[in-house]
């Protein structure tokens, strides 16, 4: 061994550590990401794990930072402003998984914490269904990934946010019928220092950003109310995001939309050809495609919070199973500039890819993480593909165990022309454009569902004629889909997405973003919401 190894294995004795032969690989290597003491802590719990048997390890060190500015009118209603700091290891022992966790930081804590994971897992091998196998990806040593932000939100003065936000209002109510007017912002930073007993070791920063505004209209003689909400779409961005949405510059347009809400005609019940933007859409395919093709909600996993899918078998359903028109084509990737599940690497330390979940209107593949994609691999082995995770492992924070999350899940606009809105709706004759997300709901399974927007525009021989109101459309998964005729194309599509998708138990919230062109869907049914229909 060279001087260099002689010393770092000395000073290890010294503090009594005996590295694991990995270990001390990845410590002779440069610093060249992470803060030396998230290293020391990550190191210390990796090497206590292995020791104690772990045949596998990982560590996350982390940091998050929230900031969330409510108003309403010309009062601040609520300010919350902090961050939480720890570490997590997640340790396999004799094929089973252990976890633990601690807000204390210290080098001692890191080797008790990894300890109490390894005595975690044995205890769960009563439970074991089969051993855990990771699907084998590349080392990456050493790699920083940052989200690509101008400004970050928390140099920012809350005193400057909370003026804009009451200005935004204070626009909003010059518009004469506008009664009500919110506003908000949200920001994340989540700073988080990976390592794993194979050798990677990954620093990333990820901010994400929502600014958002509501505006409600009321009747003069009270009769009625409309919102005008969901303003603004999210985005894995940081404060450049908020100039960028103007919100200040936007409220009087938004108050229109609501006060115009008020007179706008009831929908009749029927079948209509729906063109639906892509901020409407968004929500529809997070709920249709993107939960029911993660791959633990196909195996039952998910079962006691949000259902399963109706995707019960993915050896009978890749492959053959017709989503859509062979013009669909759904993605999922962590690489969009912008979206809200954007990162360098996931809580596996996999370099996400991008791969079609939807091909030409078939279904041809699901989200998985390294502990899932073995499950796939009789279907992988016959399509001549090599098993892997496609890099989906997430978890909230430092504190919680990470599991199979959503990437952002896109349909890709036309891959023929760019389609335009105009062309699609000059090929409807009786027809509704949907704005915004509203109220929805969806069974268990993903397949019986009824979604509802914020604007709803009627179309009649292929032109725009007016406002509807309390449009709901009922839906049935293939059939919706198979129903698409036409996409829009680059120039139509836009990001999607939410804050806070939760799933598991404990519950966990992630950020995931929908990119989608406009489609047109033939022959919906629609139902009118409204008390006196």
């Amino acid at each position: 061994m060279d001087r260099r190894g002689f010393v770092v294995r000395s000073a290890a004795a010294a503090a009594g550590l005996s590295l694991h032969p990995s270990l001390l690989d990845a410590a002779l290597r440069p610093r060249t990401v992470g803060d030396p003491f998230a290293r020391a802590i990550a190191f210390r719990a990796l090497d206590a794990a292995r020791s104690a048997g772990a045949s596998y390890a990982d560590v996350r060190v982390g940091t998050v930072r929230n900031r969330f500015i409510a108003t309403r009118e010309r009062r601040v209603t609520g300010i919350d402003d902090g961050e939480t700091r720890g570490f997590g290891v997640r340790v396999l022992v004799d094929g089973t998984w252990g976890f633990a966790a601690s807000a204390t930081l210290a080098q001692d804590e890191a080797a008790r914490v990894a300890d109490v994971a390894v005595r975690q897992a044995r205890a769960n091998r009563a439970a074991q269904r089969r051993p855990v196998e990771l699907a084998p990806t590349p080392v990456h040593a050493e790699k920083e990934w940052r989200s690509p932000i101008a400004i970050d939100p928390f140099d920012v003065a809350i005193e400057d946010q909370v003026a804009l936000l009451l200005e935004a209002n204070a626009a909003a109510l010059t518009v004469k019928g506008a009664g009500f007017a919110s506003s908000s912002m949200a920001f994340v930073k989540e700073e988080k220092f990976y390592a794993n007993s194979e050798g990677t070791i990954t620093d990333q920063t990820v901010h994400r950003c929502w600014p958002l505004m509501s505006v409600t209209a009321v009747a003069d003689d009270r009769s009625d109310f409309q919102e005008r909400g969901w303003t603004v779409l999210p985005r894995g961005l940081g404060y450049e995001y908020v100039h960028e949405s103007d919100l200040v510059g936007n409220a009087p347009r938004w108050a229109e939309e609501a006060v115009q809400k008020l007179s706008a005609r009831p929908v009749q019940p029927g079948r209509y050809d729906l063109i639906l933007l892509p901020s409407h859409l968004a929500l529809t395919i997070h709920e249709s495609i993107a939960h029911p093709t993660e791959l633990d909600r196909i195996f039952g996993f998910e079962a006691n919070y949000a259902g399963t899918s109706f995707i019960d078998a993915p050896e009978r359903f890749l492959g053959s199973f017709r989503y859509g028109p062979e013009l669909m084509n759904i993605q999922g990737e962590r690489s969009t500039h912008g979206g809200l599940a954007t990162v360098g690497y996931d809580d596996d330390g996999v370099e996400p890819d991008e791969f079609l979940i939807v091909k030409d209107g078939v279904l041809n593949d699901l989200q998985t993480t390294r502990e899932q994609a073995p499950w796939l691999s009789d279907w992988y082995g016959a399509q001549g593909v090599p098993v892997r995770s496609h890099g989906n492992s997430y978890a909230q924070s430092w504190a919680d165990v990470q599991f199979q999350r959503m990437p952002n899940v896109n349909l890709l606009p036309n891959p023929e022309r760019d389609v335009s809105l105009e062309e699609l709706i000059g090929d409807v004759e009786r027809g509704i454009m949907i704005d915004g997300r509203g109220s929805y709901s969806i069974d268990q399974q993903r397949y019986n569902a009824q979604f509802g927007g914020q604007v709803f525009h009627e179309i009649r021989d292929g032109r725009v004629v007016g406002m509807l109101k309390d449009v709901v459309y009922q839906m049935r998964t293939p059939e919706f889909w198979n129903a698409m005729d036409g996409i829009g194309g680059r120039s139509t599509w836009e990001l999607g997405g939410t804050f806070n998708d939760g799933k598991g138990q404990p519950s966990q919230s992630n950020a995931v973003s929908h990119g989608c062109p406009v489609t047109r869907h033939r022959q919906i049914n629609v139902i009118n919401t409204g008390r006196n229909a």
